[in-house]
C-alpha cells in the first residue's frame, strides 16, 4: 500500500436505528471492502485489539458489486459465529464477480476482546459501493445486531 493510499484507508460506523452502519473507505474498491470488514469487527471490540495470527480463506461471487459486498459481510459472520474468532487484519482480490480473501484473526477472548454485541447479517439498508467524484470508494451497509 503506498503512503497516498494509507492516507485515504478508514473505516467508520454511522447511526441506523437500533442496528448499526458500517462503512469502509479506501483508494481501491478492495480497500474499501477491507476498511468495512474492520468496521464489522470494530462492532464487537476494537480492532487493534485481535491478534491477527490464523489466516481463513474466504471467497465469494456474485455479478453485482453491491451483492458481493454484502456476501462479504456475510462470509466475515458466518466465519466468526462458526469459528469463534475475530478477525483485525483482511487482505482481497477483487474483480467485477469474484472476491478471493484472507482474513487473520484468532479465537475470541472474552476477557480481552469484552465483545459488545454479535453480529447477525448485512443487510440492504443503506447498501452502496460506490466511487466518489475524488476516486475514493467507499462500501457500505446496515449490519443487524
Amino acid at each position: 500500500m503506498s503512503n497516498d493510499e494509507a492516507a485515504i484507508a478508514r473505516w467508520e460506523h454511522f447511526p441506523h436505528g437500533a442496528d448499526i452502519g458500517i462503512r469502509g473507505i479506501g483508494a481501491t474498491r478492495s480497500q474499501a471492502f477491507e476498511q468495512a470488514a474492520l468496521a464489522l469487527t470494530a462492532v464487537i471490540t476494537p480492532p487493534e485489539k485481535i491478534h491477527a495470527l490464523t489466516g481463513i480463506a474466504i471467497g465469494c461471487s456474485s455479478t453485482d458489486i453491491e451483492f458481493l459486498f454484502m456476501d462479504w459481510i456475510n462470509a466475515l459472520i458466518f466465519e466468526m459465529a462458526t469459528r469463534r474468532m475475530l478477525f483485525g487484519r483482511f487482505l482481497i482480490a477483487l474483480d467485477e464477480a469474484t472476491l478471493s480473501a484472507t482474513a487473520w484473526g484468532e479465537p475470541v477472548d472474552t476477557a480481552r476482546h469484552c465483545p459488545a454485541v454479535e453480529p447477525k447479517g448485512a443487510t440492504f439498508t443503506e447498501l452502496a459501493v460506490k466511487q466518489l467524484h475524488n476516486g475514493i470508494w467507499i462500501a457500505q451497509c446496515v449490519v443487524d445486531v
